[in-house]
């Protein structure tokens, strides 16, 4: 693509009732959240983005649902635009793991040579799933082949994959962008006999409320800028010398091929409501919910399993700091700097959150000391250091703005 645009504290409740809203207003966004729309608008000046789709929600109470900015120059940026949440969508497939656990299909210490046999060799054959969720597989450099070659051999690429060098499975800490995601995937396919994305549906979104997300953009559908049912896509812009240059990740091969930790997408309320799913199986709420009780899509002792913290103390060979892990979200960190920890959630979250970013661009995540939900998107990527300044100053923002920041 050589398209380039040139700039210019409330207590939680008992329980947690389900209230679904329609999509707020940008004005509605301005009066609630003058903050958090001043970062925005702020990095929007700078070049940083044109756009954003922004879901908060608040013991049940959808505080905002809205688009801001521009998709692309001259169209709106709306809330019901498909969005790309790139590793934001990786709780996504932890989350099927964990319901494979729940039925006693695999456990979190079992290796994934048992379900993958041709993965046990090159020092690989005790890595778990656990492993592969706390980002300790130490298979950070294998070579998926993604998205340019089939399902088939990036599998058959990271099953021959040696170890990195040096690495010791379980202990040596470093994020895995993709490639031991697509295990993850196989080891779902495997299990139950069936696709990906046909688990992904039936298994997580439809229980949540999540029509228009998906595992990756159906080829029929991809266009230019596409659609998929009456939703347009919102492409991802990436910041350089000359502006804003448009990606072509929402164009084949890469917007239409599978990635169980990348390809995820759909308006980005949708992941608040994943979030939200999770939060009614989190206490209190998960005491007795009459309103959330549908959505769950995890018991509450898994959920409390998978949001502790099981690496603790680490420093991340990928992320260049030290963040503690559960079993596929991102526990709190501020404890190892405030101010610098990557994809945190800014000073105001409470050490309960748990969620995951997307490079550069989105965040979902939970916080249930406040019964909180937050899940954005902007559709620009400046570069890490510029991102990290902006995700941490928004979500700041976002508690000042909600009165949870005291």
């Amino acid at each position: 693509m050589t398209f380039r645009y040139q700039h210019g504290p409330r207590q939680p409740q008992a329980w947690f009732a389900i209230e679904m809203t329609g999509a707020t207003t940008s004005a509605d966004f301005a009066n609630r959240f003058p903050r958090a729309l001043a970062v925005f608008e702020q990095g929007r000046a700078k070049g940083l983005h044109l756009g954003a789709q922004i879901y908060v929600s608040v013991n049940g109470e959808v505080l905002a649902d809205v688009g801001l900015g521009e998709s692309t120059p001259g169209e709106p940026m709306t809330a019901d635009h498909v969005t790309h949440w790139l590793s934001a969508g990786k709780p996504l497939t932890a989350v099927l793991i964990g319901q494979l656990v729940e039925q006693g299909h695999a456990t979190w210490d079992a290796a994934v040579a048992q379900h993958v046999p041709e993965f046990g060799q090159r020092g690989k054959e005790r890595i778990t799933l656990r492993h592969i969720l706390t980002h300790t597989a130490g298979l950070r450099n294998a070579d998926t082949g993604w998205p340019d070659v089939a399902w088939e051999e990036t599998i058959a690429r990271i099953c021959t994959a040696p170890l990195d060098e040096g690495a010791v499975p379980g202990v040596t800490a470093g994020y895995h962008i993709a490639s031991t995601w697509f295990l993850l995937g196989e080891v779902l396919q495997r299990v139950t006999g069936q696709p990906y994305g046909e688990l992904l549906r039936q298994r997580l979104c439809e229980p949540a409320g999540m029509m228009r997300t998906f595992a990756a953009i159906d080829e029929k559908v991809s266009g230019t800028l596409g659609s998929v049912p009456d939703t347009k896509i919102a492409p991802l812009w990436e910041r350089s010398r000359d502006g804003l240059t448009l990606l072509d990740w929402h164009l084949p091969p890469r917007g239409t091929r599978l990635s169980p930790g990348s390809s995820h997408r759909g308006p980005i309320r949708e992941l608040g409501r994943f979030y939200e799913s999770l939060l009614c199986s989190c206490p209190p709420f998960a005491r007795g919910d009459p309103g959330g009780a549908k959505r769950k899509i995890l018991q509450p002792s898994t959920v409390a399993t998978m949001i502790d913290r099981h690496r603790v103390g680490s420093f991340d060979q990928t992320l260049g700091h030290i963040i503690d892990y559960g079993l596929g979200f991102i526990i709190d960190s501020n404890r190892y700097g405030a101010d610098t920890v990557p994809y945190g959630y800014g000073r105001y979250c409470s050490p309960r959150t748990f969620g995951h970013g997307g490079s550069q661009s989105s965040q979902g995540y939970c916080d249930p000391e406040y019964s909180l939900v937050v899940a954005y998107l902007f559709n620009g990527r400046p570069g890490e250091g510029q991102h990290q300044r902006r995700a941490r100053a928004f979500n700041e923002a976002i508690y000042q703005d909600a009165r949870l920041a005291d």
